[in-house]
């Protein structure tokens, strides 16, 4: 039996260069559209436990807007100190300009 995706919103709410926190079965999701490139992240900080939401998008990476952690968008990897510990990352698939990701499959 396959995942689910789950519609969780219109392309038009996310602009190239920003990205929009969702909530989705309790989890707090970022989608980041990256010069037109959409990817689904876990909205938390390793290093703190806080949301990543504020942060600055760095070509394929989130920077958390307190410490500097950084992650890439594409897997979740920590890619910068204080962070050492992954986030997870979600399939993401656009249908009829609406996004849709997959929850059990995230990697991490």
């Amino acid at each position: 039996m396959t995942n689910p995706w789950i519609e969780v919103l219109s392309v038009s709410k996310v602009s190239s260069g920003s990205y929009c926190p969702v909530f989705v079965a309790s989890e707090s999701i970022l989608i980041v559209n990256q010069s037109g490139r959409y990817f689904a992240v876990e909205n938390v900080c390793t290093h703190d436990g806080n949301a990543l939401e504020g942060g600055e998008l760095e070509g394929e990476e989130i920077i958390c807007p307190r410490h500097g952690a950084g992650f890439c968008l594409k897997t979740g990897k920590a890619t910068r100190s204080p962070a050492y510990e992954d986030i997870k990352s979600f399939p993401l698939r656009i249908v009829e300009d609406k996004i849709q990701i997959q929850l059990k499959t995230a990697t991490h």
